[in-house]
């Protein structure tokens, strides 16, 4: 039923979206931002006005309006709009105004929803600006690489990246000193660890569980890390691995911990509710990724926690699912492309992109940024740089190029997961409804890309 009901969404908005778009091609276009999916836009003049919309507002939004404030000193000329928008919100306020008009000119776009917007034709290609630009050269290949392919499969670039946020597991170094615990490493010595940290009369918890938007994310995570399955599809490739047997154990286990090892408000926790209650608390262990860094240094210090990679499995090999890399992308629709284009450059250069990372903990895309400094001296992000490089970690990567990936691994979902880990559902059930979607959705993108 899930299945026939999100083809009958998506064919829902293809005729909105349809009917938009002609009523949009005999209207007139105006000065600045404010159009709709198919509207081709303009190069502008190069100077006056841009809206730029910020994919995790809130949390990054000092930053940008940090790096802003540089671009409109370096550029007097051009004036920026910044809009804070929360990650749980941005997809759906972009997928509005792509019906109904009012996109920015400029905007985040993540690889988990880049194929998305492609296959809407919102996102303007990059590849010709970037060769004819100072960054050619200048930028990560691998992310650049993540990035094209995320795009849907026609091989362009819609998104300049800006960062990489690998997967890390936090954990007090005081907790675990006071109960003599080891560094949780392993699997099994991470479920020793919350297990043993866990006095619920004390409100002490040696886990906390996302269970709340975002939820999907981290329970791959922790379901690939366990299993070892090194693919998310079988040798055919039109089957995932997402309901493979040793997965589905992996889940049981690791949602099993719910209410057991872990406080009962991560039913609904979120990422900033998850890390703030981490911060706030004792806590043992929390999944996150380097974006939390920086707040944990600020509620902790850097003597009460570290960051590590994930844990390795049984076979002693470390197995991730790929972090999405984030990026900027420039929307078709611009009436002001250009200086749009010199936004986009300006954020992606070498101090801007360091400065950025630097506050968000991240992986810089422009290599000259990941030389820096300050890399060395974040441990989560000087680790997580290296198990990335040194072989010891395998990448399961995520179908990101399907459209249907965001809604699948987000909307479709999040819910079930929910009552999984209230025993309402069985994991077996979960992952099973979840590969058939991921498989229908496969079939039809082969369908259409050969």
């Amino acid at each position: 039923m899930k299945i026939s009901n999100r083809r009958s969404r998506r064919a829902a908005v293809a005729v909105a979206l349809g009917s938009v778009l002609a009523l949009t091609a005999t209207a007139c276009g105006d000065d600045g931002s404010g159009g709709s999916g198919g509207d081709k836009g303009a190069e502008g003049s190069g100077t006056g006005k841009i809206v730029f919309w910020d994919n995790n507002g809130g949390v990054r939004t000092d930053i940008w309006k940090e790096i802003i404030a540089d671009f409109q000193k370096a550029n007097p000329d051009i004036k920026v709009e910044y809009v804070g928008i929360p990650s749980t919100d941005y997809q759906s306020k972009v997928d509005t105004a792509l019906q109904g008009g009012g996109l920015p000119d400029v905007g985040g776009v993540g690889a988990a929803m880049l194929a998305g917007f492609a296959a809407q034709n919102a996102l303007e290609p990059l590849d010709g600006r970037l060769a004819k630009s100072s960054l050619n050269g200048k930028l990560n290949e691998d992310m650049l690489t993540s990035l094209k392919a995320a795009g849907g499969g026609d091989d362009k670039l819609y998104s300049i990246p800006t960062s990489a946020n690998n997967g890390v597991l936090y954990y007090r170094t005081d907790l675990f000193k006071k109960a003599g615990l080891d560094e949780p490493t392993t699997w099994d010595k991470f479920y020793t660890a919350a297990e043993k940290l866990t006095d619920s009369g004390k409100n002490e918890f040696g886990y906390t569980i996302r269970g709340g938007a975002g939820s999907i994310a981290q329970a791959l995570d922790a379901m690939y890390g366990q299993s070892g399955i090194t693919s998310f599809w079988d040798a055919s490739g039109e089957k995932t691995t997402v309901n493979d047997p040793k997965n589905v154990a992996a889940l049981e286990k690791y949602a099993a911990l719910y209410k057991k090892v872990t406080p009962a408000a991560d039913l609904n926790n979120d990422f900033t509710k998850m890390v703030a209650q981490w911060d706030s608390g004792t806590i043992g262990m929390l999944n996150h990724n380097l974006g939390s860094y920086q707040d944990h240094v600020k509620a902790l210090g850097t003597e009460k926690f570290r960051g590590i990679p994930q844990p390795v499995g049984a076979s002693g090999k470390r197995v991730q699912v790929s972090n999405p890399v984030d990026g900027i992308g420039l929307f078709k629709s611009s009436k002001n492309k250009e200086a749009a284009w010199k936004f986009i450059e300006f954020a992606s250069s070498h101090e801007e992109n360091s400065k950025f990372n630097e506050a968000a903990g991240q992986v810089p895309a422009n290599n000259d940024a990941a030389k820096d400094a300050w890399i060395s001296k974040a441990e989560p992000t000087k680790l997580a740089a290296a198990a990335l490089t040194d072989g010891s970690t395998t990448i399961v990567q995520l179908p990101y190029y399907l459209p249907d990936w965001n809604t699948v691994s987000k909307a479709d979902n999040e819910p079930n997961f929910q009552k999984v880990l209230n025993g309402d559902m069985s994991a077996k059930e979960f992952l099973d409804t979840v590969a058939g979607q991921l498989n229908e959705a496969q079939a039809e993108w082969k369908s259409r890309n050969g």
